[in-house]
C-alpha cells in the first residue's frame, strides 16, 4: 500500500495552480470536475497530513492537465482519453508516470522529467541523490583538515562549502523519502559505481572539480570551461560556447585589481549518461560565488519559482539544457541570478527556435 507523500501533494497543488498562468483554478472548480468533494481533493493537497488519492484520481489528473481545452468553455469538463490529440496523449503519459512514482506504485521509476514545474530538485522518492564538490587543494587548507588535529573538521576540505550547505538542505527537504549524500572528489579518487549510478549532483569546476569536466565530456552540451591561471581579468579564462556554425565566443568573469566585480555561471541539467533512469545536474562558476550563484537560482526563496518558471516555459520538452548566465557581485556578495532577465542570460542551450 502507498505511503502518503508530502512530494505528492505538493506536485498536485503545483498542477492546479500553476498549470496555466492566465487560470485561477480553485480546488471547488477541480473537485467538480472530478465529481469528488472539495475536503476530499483538499486532503490530497494537504502537504503536512497529505492523503494518497486511488490511482484512478491520478489518472483523471493526467487526464485533466494534458491539455487545456479541459478549461476551456463555460464548465470545467474532463475530457475522454479517447478524445485526446496524439500530443496530449504523450503530455498524460508522462504525467501519469510521475504522479505513479511520487504515489509509490512504481518499483523501478524513469528518472524525473526534466522540468517538474514543482522544482528541479525534487526527484522520484526513494532514490539516491549524491552531490560531489571539488576537494579544496592542500595549499589552501588550515591546520584543522589534518585528521591526526584534535580540531579536525572534514568539511574544511571542501572547495564550496557556501553552496553545498546551500544544496544539501533544499535537496534534503525536498526529497525526505530519499538517501541524499556528499562527497569531496580529487584526481586520486573516484566515486564508487552506486555512486555514478545515482542522480549526480556536480559543485565546482574543471579546476578542482575532474567529475565535472568527465561528465561534461558525455554529454552533447556545447559549452566548455577553460581553466583559469589566476586571479587577474583574464579574457582567455571562462566557458566557451561553439556555436551551430562553428564560431565559438568566451563568456568570462570581470575582475578589477583581483577584486570579483561580476561572475558567470555555468548551470547544466539532464538524463545521466551513466544511467538513463537518472539525471545529473552541474553547477559550476568560474569563482566560488558563481558557483553559490548556480545553486541559488533554483534555491533562494525569493528567486527559485520566477527561475523554475522560466525554464519550464523555455526548455519544456527538451531531455537537457544549459544556461550560462552573470552573477552579481554586490559589496563582495554574489547575489542570485535572475533568468527571466534576459541581460543576465548569457547563452541557452538548446537554441531556441525563435532566435
Amino acid at each position: 500500500m502507498s505511503q502518503p507523500n508530502p512530494a505528492l501533494a505538493a506536485r498536485l497543488r503545483t498542477l492546479r495552480k500553476e498549470s496555466w498562468s492566465d487560470v485561477v483554478l480553485t480546488q471547488k472548480q477541480l473537485a467538480e470536475a472530478f465529481g469528488v468533494s472539495t475536503g476530499l481533493l483538499s486532503s490530497w493537497e494537504n502537504v503536512a497530513k497529505p492523503v494518497t488519492p486511488p490511482p484512478p484520481r491520478l489518472e483523471a489528473y493526467a487526464t485533466f492537465f494534458a491539455t487545456r481545452r479541459s478549461v476551456q468553455g463555460p464548465k470545467l469538463h474532463l475530457l475522454g482519453i479517447e478524445n485526446l490529440t496524439d500530443d496530449e496523449h504523450t503530455v498524460r503519459k508522462e504525467l501519469l508516470v510521475e504522479l505513479q512514482a511520487l504515489r509509490g506504485d512504481l518499483d523501478d521509476p524513469p528518472a524525473q522529467p526534466v522540468f517538474a514545474p514543482s522544482s528541479l530538485w525534487h526527484f522520484p522518492p526513494n532514490q539516491d541523490i549524491v552531490i560531489v564538490c571539488a576537494q579544496l587543494p592542500e595549499k589552501y587548507r588550515i591546520s584543522y583538515t589534518d585528521p591526526s588535529s584534535p580540531d579536525f573538521v572534514n568539511l574544511y576540505t571542501y572547495a564550496d562549502p557556501d553552496a553545498l550547505v546551500e544544496l544539501y538542505g533544499h535537496i534534503r527537504a525536498c526529497n525526505p523519502a530519499s538517501n541524499v549524500t556528499f562527497r569531496t572528489t580529487d584526481q586520486n579518487t573516484t566515486l564508487s559505481a552506486d555512486e555514478y549510478t545515482a542522480h549526480l549532483v556536480l559543485l565546482g569546476g574543471v579546476d578542482w572539480n575532474p567529475q565535472t569536466r568527465a561528465l561534461l565530456d558525455r554529454v552533447d552540451v556545447p559549452v566548455r570551461q577553460i581553466s583559469r591561471k589566476g586571479d587577474e581579468d583574464q579574457l582567455d579564462s571562462g566557458f566557451e560556447v561553439t556555436r551551430p556554425d562553428g564560431t565559438s565566443q568566451m563568456f568570462s568573469a570581470k575582475l578589477r585589481n583581483g577584486v570579483l566585480l561580476e561572475d558567470v555561471a555555468h548551470f547544466y541539467h539532464g538524463v545521466s549518461p551513466l544511467n538513463r533512469k537518472r539525471t545529473v545536474t552541474v553547477c559550476n562558476g568560474m569563482y566560488s560565488r558563481g558557483t553559490l550563484g548556480a545553486v541559488r537560482a533554483l534555491t533562494d526563496r525569493r528567486f527559485r519559482d520566477r527561475n523554475q518558471a522560466y525554464l519550464d516555459r523555455r526548455f519544456a520538452g527538451a531531455d537537457s539544457f544549459s544556461i550560462i548566465s552573470r552573477v552579481p557581485v554586490f559589496d563582495n556578495q554574489g547575489l542570485t541570478p535572475d533568468w527571466t532577465l534576459p541581460e543576465n542570460r548569457l547563452h541557452e542551450w538548446p537554441e531556441s527556435s525563435l532566435t
